[in-house]
């Protein structure tokens, strides 16, 4: 198979064949364009040593070079090249303590984490696949390369890649490597938080994120999130449910595009369910403010886990309101629109509508059917723009000033009562009726 390389990777390629050095386009870039994919980036392997390379290309980068890495900047681009090497032994479960350098990419391939990213081309030779990667792609199937367990003692970071790789393509993972995750789980406790984050992020944002479940079945999330195992372990006895609080949440996911917020959102959107279950007298379950709690514990398991300050918001703000059930009236819209927030309230719909398809088949024609028409309305209020912040009336603060009000307090509350009215009747804002309602409320 021939793979198209962009003019600017193959100038790199040429230049260091050129000069008397093997290259070749390698990993991930290999692997996407025989899945025929489009490669984000495109990594390149070498004979030529860092200093060698450096000689070749005017505009280098030093960034990764204790570990045979030069960046190569051409056309504006940074291009990762890097030396064959030999990883000598890993000191923390994540990085080698040194490497060697080899001119032989046999070497090079076989320090690889898996067989699918162990293959390298270029147009001379074609694909170079000493172990069977081409075969575990028309399989289906995630491979360490060589013995899983050394693979993942020494970067314990590739059991989570693996469960990635699995949820990113709806491939297998192989008995022997599954077996040696669950082996090694608890490595992955010394593997910096922000590393598990991104690529449990990545995993949420898959194709097939309901696979999150896999993590559960290999005992990392009783090591990362146990919070979760507590949800797979919570049954649901109520007409609304036919799953676990686990098993609904995973389901959900599948509902929601790949958005980080979104699928954030409804990991954690019933996490405190199990602690605010209680049983009435007939056996059926209830979680009456479970919204609250659940919102509180995405707030501090956000952190855990590092987010930035901006996701951690979002997330526990629609958590918060995820079971606000909005009454399909224009009145009631706008409403839950200045409560939840004009930026927030299309997100709440998306996660309404994909909790309702993970719950029973219980009044759920009902449940859309309103979900669909308060989705209309609010279509219908944007279209007409209909005031629904602060910024949006047709007087300001200034405007009060003018009309003799101090500033302070008084001029905030008036604003926020001008804002309900208009709320409540969207033809009032105009500056006249504005002015002519702060006029009767004064008498």
């Amino acid at each position: 198979m021939k793979i198209q390389i962009p003019e600017d990777v193959q100038y790199i390629l040429n230049q260091l064949h050129q000069h008397h050095h093997e290259a070749y386009i390698v990993g991930g870039c290999v692997r996407d364009s025989l899945l025929g994919k489009k490669p984000t980036d495109w990594d390149i392997t070498t004979s030529a040593t860092p200093a060698e390379i450096q000689d070749i290309f005017t505009k280098t980068v030093d960034t990764g070079i204790k570990h045979g890495t030069v960046r190569v900047i051409y056309n504006h681009v940074c291009y990762e090249v890097t030396t064959f090497r030999i990883d000598q032994e890993y000191i923390d479960h994540r990085h080698p303590r040194s490497v060697i350098y080899t001119r032989n990419l046999q070497e090079d391939l076989k320090r690889r984490d898996f067989t699918i990213n162990a293959m390298a081309y270029d147009e001379e030779h074609g694909i170079i696949d000493y172990h069977h990667g081409i075969e575990d792609l028309q399989k289906g199937i995630i491979r360490a390369v060589g013995d899983p367990l050394v693979r993942f003692e020494e970067d314990a970071l590739r059991m989570m890649r693996a469960i990635r790789f699995s949820c990113q393509f709806g491939f297998q993972i192989d008995p022997d490597t599954l077996y040696s995750i669950q082996k090694k789980a608890h490595l992955l406790t010394k593997i910096s938080i922000e590393r598990i984050q991104e690529e449990m992020t990545k995993i949420l944002c898959s194709s097939n994120p309901q696979q999150f479940r896999l993590l559960y079945n290999l005992k990392i999330t009783a090591i990362l999130l146990p919070e979760f195992d507590i949800m797979m372990q919570t049954a649901q006895n109520n007409p609304h449910h036919c799953f676990s609080v686990g098993e609904h949440t995973l389901q959900a996911l599948t509902y929601l595009e790949p958005n980080p917020i979104l699928r954030l959102t409804m990991l954690f959107h019933d996490i405190g369910k199990p602690s605010a279950k209680t049983t009435d007298l007939n056996g059926i379950d209830h979680f009456h403010g479970h919204d609250e709690i659940s919102s509180e514990m995405a707030r501090s398991i956000l952190h855990r886990f590092k987010y930035d300050r901006s996701t951690i918001q979002q997330v526990s703000h629609l958590v918060y309101w995820h079971d606000y059930r909005v009454e399909p009236k224009s009145k009631a819209v706008r409403k839950a629109i200045q409560k939840v927030g004009i930026d927030s309230f299309h997100s709440l719909l998306q996660i309404q509508y994909a909790d309702t398809m993970a719950q029973s088949d219980y009044l759920r024609t009902q449940k859309l059917q309103r979900l669909s028409q308060v989705k209309s309305i609010y279509q219908q209020i944007l279209q007409e723009n209909h005031c629904l912040s602060l910024s949006d009336l047709a007087i300001t603060g200034k405007d009060l000033i003018a009309m003799g009000m101090t500033p302070g307090k008084e001029i905030g509350n008036c604003l926020q009562y001008l804002l309900e009215c208009v709320i409540d009747h969207p033809e009032w804002n105009t500056k006249e009726q504005l002015i002519k309602i702060i006029s009767n409320k004064k008498q």
